[in-house]
């Protein structure tokens, strides 16, 4: 067995990330130079949560695990895109819009969930995307499934400008089941064939609450 094909999922981390309401922009220096020092190096500022990320459980919850408490199978397995296109801003993303895909909701299953708001990253608008409710949330739970990615800022509606912060109802249960959340996923509609295999190992980060990944879709042949 080999990999035919890697599609990858991931935002660049700079100058150019689109960092969530409230949290620091990433800034890279340049530290060293081949002219000065004989070799490059830079110098990295950035949150935990920057660029497309993984949450751990201590994200959300105080005596949660930490990032390296977490096996590395927790981001990564069988993916599982659901389609959830075509909604308005902001708008819940529920238990029935789940459902076609519940037969597949198995424990080791990575949850992709499409919104297609993506193509917002960059603007204000991509704040305003639809979200996972505590409903959807729970069936995935209880599915057995530990790994939910979206292409999205946040799985819960985030709070910006006029919208208050919610309940957080998705990060409540999906990290309080002992799961993994990664955000900002993009590209979804790119993984067009069979069995697509998830991966999306984070930094290891001593003590982390999230870290960035790597995502990717890779193919088996």
């Amino acid at each position: 067995m080999q990999f035919t094909r890697i599609i990858d999922l991931s935002r660049p981390v700079g100058p150019q990330t689109q960092a969530f309401p409230g949290d620091m922009q990433p800034r890279l220096e340049r530290s060293a130079t081949v002219a000065q020092e004989g070799y490059n190096s830079t110098g990295v500022h950035m949150s935990s949560h920057s660029g497309t990320h993984a949450d751990a459980p201590y994200h959300f919850l105080e005596d949660g695990p930490r990032l390296e408490e977490l096996p590395l199978e927790r981001f990564t397995g069988p993916a599982v895109v659901v389609e959830a296109t075509g909604r308005p801003d902001r708008s819940p993303i529920t238990a029935a819009d789940v459902e076609p895909w519940a037969d597949r909701l198995t424990p080791g299953a990575a949850v992709l969930v499409r919104t297609g708001w993506d193509e917002h990253y960059g603007t204000q608008r991509y704040f305003d995307h639809p979200y996972l409710d505590a409903g959807a949330a729970r069936l995935i739970a209880d599915a057995g499934v530990r790994c939910v990615g979206v292409d999205a800022p946040s799985p819960d509606s985030t709070p910006h400008g006029p919208h208050p912060a919610g309940d957080w109802a998705a990060h409540t249960i999906l990290l309080g089941a002992g799961g993994t959340i990664v955000e900002n996923l993009c590209g979804l509609e790119r993984i067009g064939f069979a069995d697509p295999l998830f991966i999306a190992l984070p930094i290891h980060l001593s003590g982390g609450d999230g870290a960035p990944v790597r995502a990717v879709a890779a193919q088996l042949g």
